[in-house]
């Protein structure tokens, strides 16, 4: 496996590195993410032949907010690599649907969960949200309850949408936060001490 990074970091001339579990990560930009899958899967050297996903992980805090990946599989050589792609929420990558057919339902996922548009694609609409959905649901900023409660009314025989009222902003928890929270029953003991 360290002899195919290497190869493919000596021809991509990109960042690659490989994972505790023999994955190799590949780190490409917009102007280069097809150059990249096309060698990849051509390559007599790489064969990955097949797209096995392309997901969107959403990071608020970065100045560049998403990241794709791609994640190839080689049948030929039983590897895999993920070439990742970091975004501005400005973005919009070009679709690889040319490249991997398979490309054209991922990326309508991404599209439909995080907002993220694909250039190129031959029909990026939403694919597991109702057409009327509103927002992006894996975004981290997204609201637990939605925007609005989705339910079946007997009496008028048909799915009734109305609006979730929200009294308060999101609000960002911290896990590594020093305070701690105290049970009902720590508290009732220490009543009992005094």
């Amino acid at each position: 496996m360290d002899k195919l990074a290497n190869y493919i970091q000596k021809k991509l001339k990109c960042d690659c590195i490989q994972s505790d579990d023999g994955t190799i990560v590949i780190h490409s930009t917009l102007d280069n993410i097809e150059k990249h899958l096309l060698f990849l899967r051509d390559d007599e050297k790489c064969r990955f032949e097949l797209l096995i996903d392309v997901f969107g992980v959403d990071y608020p805090d970065r100045e560049k907010r998403f990241e794709l990946i791609y994640n190839l599989l080689s049948v030929v050589h039983n590897a895999r690599v993920h070439v990742k792609l970091q975004l501005y929420e400005s973005d919009t990558p070009t679709s690889v649907e040319k490249i991997f057919s398979t490309a054209s339902w991922f990326e309508r996922e991404v599209f439909d969960m995080y907002g993220i548009e694909f250039s190129n694609h031959s029909d990026l609409r939403r694919i597991l949200t109702d057409y009327g959905f509103k927002g992006y649901p894996m975004l981290k900023d997204f609201p637990l309850t939605g925007y609005e409660e989705v339910r079946y009314n007997v009496e008028t025989k048909k799915v009734v949408y109305n609006p979730i009222d929200l009294p308060q902003d999101f609000r960002m928890f911290d896990s590594l936060s020093p305070w701690k929270s105290h049970s009902v029953l720590e508290k009732v003991e220490k009543a009992d001490e005094s």
